[in-house]
């Protein structure tokens, strides 16, 4: 297969792990973003550094990973072989950050497990008003899990409305507790005790045994393993575009050292056929003075004397 036939393939499928590269390091991004910014997910309110640094670095190796993948695209297209090198060197750096930041979800799990815990527990506490993001996500957990308080449905008795009811036991939950309930208009609460039900209470029925707190680290876990398989994917990728990447960049140098050789090489041959019409090499030493060397005059003389009988010995000259 001819080299430029080799390089146009090349660069077809590097172009395509490029591509795919870009939409995962856009996804690694915005995973980054959802952390930082996201109104909906228990995760922007958790107090932890830890997760704030991963979200940063997540979100910092999705804009290097959109840089790196143009820089990747123009030197391949281009032929450029310092833009191939650039590329490899902002690779290698990416893979090492995205190593830090599966390391660092590794090995804070159990921090940022706790954080969580503590998060929901005051969330639980403070709940009541149903246009707050946290009440909305904790009735989503609860409705989608179909699980009840962190631990049991017991923990809404340290609800700051449930304490003026001075209960003892469970009787008014938030509505997303019960399988089947209906609300009152600016309430979220619902109880199963006729002797409850008011303005302010509206009616349930089958209240979720299950505890949260199992479907919560379940959720978490599913969220570090989604970042975790995106990075391991990234860095396959990644890895096998820097060994194209290093091909290409070999095979672009044979390239121009080729082109570099056929320049070369038609220059010579023009020089030649100006001083040889006929195309033939002419192999006949030419005296600076026009005369013509000792070893191309014998050449001629036996070509002359080709027929005429056997060659004369050379005569010999010495003094007697």
């Amino acid at each position: 297969m001819k080299l430029e036939v080799k390089i146009e393939l090349l660069k077809f499928f590097f172009s395509f792990l490029n591509a795919l590269f870009l939409v995962l390091g856009l996804s690694v991004g915005g995973c980054g973003i959802w952390i930082l910014l996201g109104s909906g997910s228990f995760l922007n309110v958790l107090p932890s550094d830890e997760l704030q640094v991963v979200a940063t670095g997540l979100l910092v190796i999705g804009a290097v990973v959109v840089l790196v993948s143009l820089v990747g695209c123009v030197g391949s297209s281009s032929g450029s072989r310092f833009m191939l090198v650039v590329y490899c060197s902002l690779l290698i750096v990416l893979v090492l950050g995205q190593l830090f930041v599966m390391l660092l979800l590794l090995i804070n799990r159990d921090q940022i497990n706790q954080a969580l815990t503590a998060t929901v527990q005051k969330i639980i506490l403070d709940y009541g008003n149903r246009s707050d993001i946290n009440d909305r996500m904790m009735d989503a957990m609860q409705e989608t899990g179909r699980c009840c308080g962190l631990t049991r449905a017991s923990d809404w008795l340290g609800n700051a409305f449930v304490q003026t009811l001075n209960l003892s036991t469970p009787d008014v939950l938030p509505c997303s507790c019960y399988e089947f309930h209906s609300p009152t208009f600016n309430s979220s609460w619902c109880s199963e005790n006729p002797e409850f039900l008011s303005a302010a209470i509206g009616g349930g029925a089958n209240v979720f045994k299950e505890s949260c707190s199992g479907r919560l680290q379940v959720w978490l876990q599913q969220n570090i393993l989604t970042i975790i398989s995106m990075d391991v994917i990234l860095i396959l990728l990644q890895m096998i575009d820097v060994a194209m990447a290093a091909t290409l960049y070999q095979m672009f140098g044979r390239k121009a050292a080729l082109k570099k050789d056929e320049e070369l090489f038609h220059e010579g041959g023009d020089g030649d056929a100006d001083s040889n019409p006929d195309g033939e090499q002419n192999h006949g030493y030419t005296h600076p003075e026009g005369e013509e060397s000792e070893l191309n005059r014998i050449h001629h003389l036996d070509h002359a004397g080709h027929g005429a009988g056997p060659p004369r010995p050379p005569a010999f000259r010495g003094h007697m």
